[in-house]
């Protein structure tokens, strides 16, 4: 039998879904996706993590109730939170953070 990647059981594999790569490619391959990327840059950098869970939440519709069980937060911290967003993004009120959040793509994946 030949070298990896070559003969019958190569065929097979392929046939099955699998690639065959030579041993440089391969290497090549995992230094490319082990490599370290930069991270995609936040939408909304002005905001916290916890305001940025908050504001995805709001955008897809969800009440301050439902919000602050899902996320283990009294009402009233949950407030404070949301106050925070609408500041940050200088908004008025619950429709304009909404449309913001819309508008960057947030609450789509409800």
């Amino acid at each position: 039998m030949g070298p990896p990647g070559r003969g019958p059981g190569a065929i097979r594999a392929v046939a099955d879904g699998e690639a065959i790569f030579e041993p440089g490619i391969a290497r090549r391959v995992m230094r490319f996706f082990s490599a370290n990327r930069p991270k995609a840059p936040q939408l909304f950098p002005e905001l916290t993590e916890r305001e940025q869970e908050i504001l995805t939440l709001i955008a897809r519709g969800h009440g301050n109730n439902e919000i602050s069980s899902e996320l283990f937060l009294s009402l009233k911290t949950l407030q404070n939170h949301v106050s925070n967003v609408f500041r940050k993004l200088q908004v008025a009120d619950r429709a304009q953070a909404v449309i913001r959040a819309r508008e960057a793509g947030l609450g789509d994946d409800s």
